[in-house]
């Protein structure tokens, strides 16, 4: 697939004509005092100008990724391994979504997707006894706020009820206390079971399922909502709205930075100090007024437009560290500037994040137009091929109906790649490792 020329031969000697006369402007104004306000708007443009020339005289192919991580990425994991999906009654999964079908729709759906389609997979097996792995569906984010947001409160205690529903009616995870199952917990802070990380903190992992493999969205390096061996998975972003609004790849991309999203939350930290730990306050603060930065608080009908116009795209942390902007960035090939200290990346084992993206440290936030300013064209153009290949972009997306490649079978992938168990897993008849009493006096109560 090729994709676009970022502009063309005219565009270039338009722009430089224009970087001459900007040039020119800015010898006069230094006859006066106003230069000094002026001059960084004058340079700001110029090398925009200059970088969008160099830019416009290559073309991106998608470049199929070498080594060991492409070879990863494209694994068919069918016939690798077999799920034993568990049937759980409907309170724990199918009565959450109908009666709130907003479930579906916002980024923390992975749970009923992946359910839905382990299903329908051929990697399921109806016969327990040869399952490698053990699937239990609950739908811990399906309790919402009237706003849409999901409530963390009760989660523990419906998962805590299922696992002992599984105990009781099937031998298999006392055999192991979760050794060889997965659950699927989308939440911000997976499951430590909050939406701010001072409480996720002090909260930790819910202790039943310390043995367990969990499959989430939240990753961060040296974290205690992060257990080793956990699968990062990406943020649920609707396929087909988001495919719906390709444009046409010979549009160039003119726009340097972009961003739309929340720099302050008021209401829970005024001051920006705690949210995002400052980080989206200093953008704005520092590039409000940058004519590189097409940033915003307003989410435009445009948006996923504007994505396909522009190079880099911001993708800060903000109560959590990750977020729907970089599955977007990926899909419409604009580069993501991850702002986000220690985040541990969707698959991140088969995507090399580290060549496709830029990663910016919170505390040079202030320099970030001096980062990207100095990122040649031909390490952007690099990267764009890189985000042009159909098997990353496939792999960010829970396609519906699936397609090899797709985010369920990345997961699949991972959990082939734990195959075998280690033997230790197993436990000895009557043996017990989990402490059921461990954990807040709320989370002990029945469900």
């Amino acid at each position: 697939m090729e994709l676009a020329k970022v502009g063309s031969l005219v565009d270039c000697c338009i722009g430089i004509v224009v970087v001459e006369e900007i040039m020119g402007g800015f010898w006069k104004l230094r006859s006066n005092n106003s230069w000094r306000k002026n001059v960084s708007f004058l340079m700001s443009v110029g090398l925009l100008l200059l970088f969008l020339c160099q830019l416009s005289l290559a073309t991106v192919h998608h470049q199929r990724i070498s080594g060991s991580a492409g070879d990863v990425l494209e694994d068919n994991p069918i016939g690798r391994l077999k799920v034993f999906v568990y049937e759980l009654p409907g309170r724990y999964n199918k009565k959450w979504l109908k009666r709130d079908p907003r479930c579906l729709t916002h980024m923390f759906a992975a749970e009923e997707f992946v359910h839905d389609f382990l299903l329908k997979s051929p990697v399921r097996t109806l016969d327990p006894k040869e399952a490698d792995w053990f699937y239990t569906p609950v739908y811990t984010t399906c309790d919402l706020t009237p706003n849409g947001l999901p409530l963390p409160f009760k989660s523990p205690r419906v998962m805590r009820s299922a696992i002992s529903y599984i105990s009781m009616y099937w031998p298999f995870w006392n055999r192991t206390e979760g050794g060889d199952h997965f659950f699927v917990v989308p939440h911000d802070f997976g499951a430590c079971f909050h939406y701010q990380e001072e409480n996720a903190i002090e909260r930790g992992i819910l202790p039943v399922l310390k043995r367990a493999t969990l499959v989430q969205t939240f990753g961060q390096n040296h974290h205690v909502c992060l257990k080793e061996g956990s699968i990062v998975i990406p943020p649920y972003a609707p396929p087909e709205k988001m495919q719906s609004r390709f444009i046409p790849p010979s549009t160039p991309r003119s726009i340097f930075v972009y961003f739309r999203g929340l720099f302050y939350d008021i209401g829970n930290d005024p001051e920006g100090g705690y949210y995002a730990r400052g980080a989206r306050a200093a953008v704005w603060e520092n590039f409000k007024d940058n004519p590189l930065f097409d940033i915003s608080t307003q989410h435009t009908s445009m948006y996923y437009e504007d994505m396909q116009r522009a190079i880099f795209c911001l993708c800060p942390l903000g109560w959590a560290p990750w977020s729907p902007r970089l599955v977007e960035g990926v899909i419409f090939g604009c580069i993501p500037v991850i702002i986000a200290d220690d985040i541990v990346l969707p698959f991140a084992d088969a995507i090399p994040w580290e060549k496709i993206g830029v990663f910016v440290p919170e505390k040079e936030v202030h320099n970030l137009d001096k980062i990207l300013s100095l990122i040649s064209p031909e390490q952007v153009l690099e990267k764009q091929k890189l985000l042009a290949n159909p098997a990353i972009k496939q792999a960010m997306l829970f396609s519906q109906p699936t397609l090899p490649g797709d985010a369920f079978h990345q997961i699949l992938n991972g959990l082939a790649r734990k195959l075998p168990h280690d033997p230790h897993i197993y436990l000895k008849p009557g043996q017990r490792v989990l402490n059921w009493t461990e954990g807040h006096k709320k989370d002990l109560k029945p469900w």
